[in-house]
């Protein structure tokens, strides 16, 4: 009796502790999901007799990193056709840029050899806090920001993104997030994607996108690749970091991808051998299990198909997410606005809290997230959603009231 006492109080501490901090998609249950689809071609893959375990070329799996761009920039890309793109296998998107970033490093070094440091990074406000760390060790010693969340509106700063863009050191790097910014969930919209295009190519800025989970965003994987392809067509020389952990939820299996695109094919061969030069030093030879799954999948038009409905059901499951944790924040009469929640996408949602309502819900409540009040929607699931509602809606009442005393 003791014993199953013990238990209940333990089982019914462990409901009410709930974290936020995975970036992984996680079911309803609560469980890190492995695609059906992917599952299968791991099954595939373990039958077949003809697999080996050689080393991976230090530039990957070519057959890999030609669908990965392909994936990115379309099939009908200019860019494909005229033979001046394509990509590096990477240890996850990380990976890929942070071989992006040691090649830039030494690129801008030579190109402005009469002054002792390269052109700067600029990377948004906020954003994922790893990113400043890889731009850091790779060389970079003047990175700054650019505002991109607005607290106030809890939307994008627009005008502030524009302003820090046009106020940009010429030839700068700049770190675009596409499909999904990470922390905030909030992506530009193609007219100020257009407007961002415009000022980057009057200051002459070099952009770098990071593309973590394409298809979470809108749930079409053209659509969430446009702002990249829209660059491409404005004649734009670029680096996309490409990372399948999300989309294929392959998270363990580090597979990611480096698109360069240049304005010839002459110059493409020679960055990417020193960009492949640069890999091998760092990890010698990438992993093959990840990028054969995804290779697999992306060249067989019914798995492909298969992948396609998978991601639409964790869409779906994100988006009901966001709208039932908005509209129960509604019927509890939550002092605010709450519209931004479904107007977000991805597995990222920016609350719109404070730091003494973060505190109350990690204090007393025992829900915790980040500090900028970052969550995984994916956290959200029918046994929680209520608890959470409910403790927001405390959290900000007693906030309130504190201002009032």
């Amino acid at each position: 009796m003791l014993l199953d006492s013990l238990l209940g109080a333990q089982n019914s501490l462990v409901l009410k502790n709930i974290f936020f901090f995975p970036v992984e998609y996680l079911t309803n249950e609560g469980q890190s999901w492995v695609l059906p689809v992917v599952r299968k071609v791991q099954l595939q893959i373990a039958n077949d007799p003809t697999l080996t375990h050689e080393y991976v070329p230090s530039a990957g799996q070519a057959e890999f990193t030609r669908r990965a761009t392909e994936l990115v920039l379309g099939r009908e890309s200019h860019a494909i056709v005229e033979n001046r793109t394509g990509g590096i296998q990477a240890v996850g998107g990380t990976g890929a840029l942070r071989i992006g970033a040691e090649f830039l490093q030494c690129w801008y070094k030579i190109r402005t050899s009469r002054t002792p440091t390269c052109a700067p990074v600029y990377i948004s406000s906020p954003a994922w806090e790893n990113h400043q760390q890889v731009f850091q060790d790779a060389g970079f010693e003047d990175i700054r920001s650019y505002r991109y969340w607005d607290s106030d509106k809890l939307a994008l700063a627009t005008n502030d993104l524009m302003e820090d863009m046009e106020n940009a050191i010429e030839h700068a790097i700049i770190v675009l997030y596409v499909s999904s910014h990470h922390p905030t969930g909030v992506d530009p919209s193609v007219t100020e994607w257009e407007q961002i295009a415009g000022i980057m190519r009057r200051r002459k800025l070099f952009p770098f996108f990071y593309l973590p989970s394409q298809g979470f965003a809108s749930g079409d994987l053209d659509q969430d690749a446009w702002p990249i392809r829209h660059f491409v067509a404005e004649g734009f020389e670029l680096f996309c970091a490409q990372s399948f952990s999300e989309n294929f939820c392959l998270y363990s299996e580090r597979v990611g991808n480096l698109v360069i695109v240049t304005k010839d094919n002459e110059s493409f061969i020679s960055i990417k051998s020193q960009i492949a030069s640069i890999a091998r030093a760092i990890w010698g030879s990438p992993g093959a299990a990840g990028a054969r799954i995804v290779t697999t999948i992306l060249n067989n038009p019914a798995l492909y198909a298969e992948w396609k409905e998978n991601l639409k059901v964790m869409l779906q499951r994100m988006m009901l997410m966001r709208e039932k944790l908005k509209e129960k924040l509604r019927i509890l009469g939550t002092v605010g606005s709450w519209e931004h929640i479904p107007q977000q996408n991805g597995m990222h949602c920016f609350l719109g809290l404070n730091s003494s309502q973060i505190e109350f819900l990690v204090r007393k409540k025992h829900i915790y997230l980040l500090e900028n009040g970052r969550i995984n929607i994916c956290g959200l699931n029918s046994n929680n959603l209520e608890y959470v509602a409910q403790s927001i809606h405390e959290a900000v009442k007693f906030d309130c009231q504190s201002s009032r005393q």
